[in-house]
């Protein structure tokens, strides 16, 4: 989580981003459909480590089947799952692993996924992520900080397969 809140940072509420007001990486829209209700004016400037820890867990890592990944797979497809939606990051590692790209991480997916070399996933994973950010309209504003975010990722998923 350490790293995944160095790399959201805190509250911003920047007017190109679709996402909206956002903090700790969690957006408006994500925080108001966890807690069930609508949010109050300046309550996103206020959330903690301890509000968006869950939404982590039950929204992202757990959709991608974090704990059942390889070391280094796991925060790779974790990371990406966070900034971009979990759907798109279990594609790519569907696709890496040569299985049904359906969006959801099954065991077909987690046993093909153990058939390929982490390293391999991980440096697919950086490439295809590359891409994407490049593709969008919004690069020219966000793009800088997305690819120092995934050339981060790619460089502490490799640390973790040694």
């Amino acid at each position: 989580m350490g790293w995944l809140l160095e790399h959201e940072g805190g509250y911003v509420n920047h007017p190109s981003d679709p996402g909206g007001e956002t903090n700790f990486g969690v957006t408006r829209a994500v925080y108001e459909q966890y807690a069930g209700r609508q949010v109050m004016d300046g309550e996103m400037e206020g959330l903690t480590h301890d509000d968006v820890y869950p939404i982590y867990r039950e929204n992202y890592w757990n959709r991608v089947r974090g704990d059942d990944l390889p070391s280094g797979v796991d925060w790779s497809v974790f990371d990406w799952g966070v900034n971009s939606g979990t759907s798109r990051a279990a594609k790519a590692l569907q696709r890496i692993a040569g299985v049904e790209q359906d969006g959801g991480i099954g065991p077909m997916t987690l046993q093909a996924v153990l058939e390929v070399e982490p390293a391999e996933i991980v440096e697919q994973m950086h490439h295809m992520r590359d891409g994407f950010y490049r593709s969008l309209s919004t690069f020219d504003t966000f793009g800088r900080g997305w690819i120092r975010r995934n050339d981060e990722t790619k460089e502490q998923a490799l640390n973790l397969l040694n």
